[in-house]
């Protein structure tokens, strides 16, 4: 069998409804629009907007969320294509296996642990932070050696004096639990948790507004300083690049099709009601803090605590970091059920071992899978020198957006009359700008990033050639 020969759609679609891979379809469009809220409103908004005003694009960040937003529109309506034809857990990997082989499936699938294993360890190291931070505004002290991993380091190089980061194994058990017990209680869960912390970033825009001083926003984009990329249109632009990272999460909807009620309809509205409601919700939560505090004073690890001590509300600093850990906490719980339904198809195809797509006869819930990472995933946040390997997880999601937009591009010239509920608008212009944005994006994130991409896809292919290949269920069909 061909290394590119690709799964026919009816055979997948047929082989998602087998009892013992069959998945509880529970989820309506508002909760996927929940979802992908849950994913992509993170720390992104609360730290990367001053960053990028200061150093970048000036009071103009809020058109680089614009330019970011239309980048991710691009993969996101073709997502929404792809999820209403082959509405099956696994998202870019199954999209991937249909049009582009059994090679090229691995390689997505096997990319998406970047994404989703890597970003929720990486999360959940932040989550114990803040977890620390809010607890002393309320006079406790968490010691620092069950609240880090033994290589943290302070800000000054020494050593934070961390054991082991409890804290992030907690959150990483507690929302494992909840996904191994069901998709729809953890729908719920996410849903309350988005409620809060979209409320607090509410509050912040209305109460904030009142304290905006015109004065700021001139000029609306600095002068260029001579270097590409650092203010002026060019800054604008580099900009777009740095808090892109702030929409990561929103493909993740796609891995819940499966569970979806009625896919057809609902994967679209949720996947681009979802990047809809968080891009205007971004602009108005940028033009706020840019009015606020001057562009210039924006360069710092909390800049939304510089612009609330510039009005009379103090209580906000405490209801932020509260939104802040209510942000973390969904953006794990939505990582890891993307992660461990990318593995559930790969496993029901062969490629993995059997357990991976083990149903629990309750729940009805890859289990196992869940399980899996659970133990995987806390222990990572719980050791491993995050800083370094946090940085993959973008590159990760760039790779995945790029071979979705390929795929639509493949489908539309290999089988035109497929029906397709939701059909991806100005094809091939949409795929090809999609494309060639989130490649330019890959392109910026440095030589660094490149180098641990191609040795982790290495070790993939490792993995492939020498059990994934042999296992196959459509070569052994």
């Amino acid at each position: 069998m061909s290394l590119f020969a690709t799964k026919p759609i009816d055979k997948i679609l047929a082989q998602a409804e087998e009892g013992e891979h069959k998945l509880k379809r529970t989820l309506g469009s508002t909760q996927l629009i929940a979802l992908g809220i849950g994913a992509i409103i993170g720390a992104g908004l609360f730290s990367l907007t001053g960053i990028a005003a200061a150093n970048h694009a000036g009071p103009a960040v809020t058109l680089s969320f614009v330019i970011a937003a239309i980048g991710c529109a691009f993969a996101g309506l073709c997502y929404s294509e792809f999820s209403t034809m082959i509405p099956i857990a696994g998202s870019a990997y199954t999209y991937s296996y249909a049009t582009m082989g059994e090679l090229m499936a691995w390689i997505i699938g096997w990319d998406l642990v970047l994404e989703y294993a890597v970003g929720a360890a990486t999360v959940a190291v932040s989550w114990s932070r803040y977890v620390v931070s809010l607890a002393n505004d309320f006079g406790y002290q968490i010691p620092a050696a069950i609240a880090n991993s033994p290589w943290a380091t302070n800000p000054d190089g020494s050593s934070a004096g961390g054991v082991v980061n409890l804290l992030a194994i907690i959150v990483v058990c507690a929302m494992s639990t909840l996904l191994m017990i069901g998709i729809q209680e953890s729908a719920r869960v996410n849903t309350i948790i988005v409620f809060l912390k979209v409320s607090v970033v509410i509050v912040f825009i209305l109460f904030g507004w009142a304290y905006i001083n015109k004065d700021n926003y001139v000029p609306y984009i600095p002068e260029n300083t001579g270097t590409l990329g650092y203010f002026g249109l060019s800054g604008v632009l580099r900009a777009a690049g740095v808090v892109f990272f702030a929409f990561i999460g929103f493909d993740a909807v796609s891995t819940a099709a499966q569970e979806t009620k009625n896919p057809q309809k609902d994967m679209p509205i949720g996947i681009i009601g979802s990047l809809a409601i968080c891009t205007v919700l971004y602009v108005l939560f940028a033009h706020v803090l840019t009015g606020i505090v001057p562009f210039k004073l924006l360069d710092d690890a909390a800049p939304v605590a510089v612009a609330v001590d510039r009005t009379p509300y103090g209580w906000l600093k405490t209801a932020v970091k509260m939104a802040i850990i209510a942000g973390y906490t969904s953006v794990i719980l939505v990582m890891l059920l993307g992660q461990s339904r990318v593995f559930f198809s790969m496993s029901r195809d062969g490629l993995l071992p059997g357990l991976f797509s083990k149903v629990h006869p309750k729940f009805q819930t890859p289990w196992l899978s869940n399980l899996l990472f659970m133990v995987f995933v806390s222990l990572f946040a719980a050791f491993a020198p995050i800083q370094i390997v946090g940085e993959m997880t973008s590159i990760g999601t760039l790779f995945a957006f790029v071979l979705v937009c390929g795929g639509i591009l493949v489908m539309r010239k290999k089988q035109p009359d497929l029906p397709r509920p939701f059909k991806t608008p100005l094809v091939p212009l949409v795929p090809i700008l999609g494309i060639l944005f989130n490649l330019a994006l890959m392109f910026g994130l440095g030589k660094e990033n490149w180098t641990r991409l191609l040795v982790w896809l290495a070790i993939g292919l490792v993995i492939y050639f020498t059990y994934s290949r042999k296992h196959s269920l459509m070569r052994r069909q």
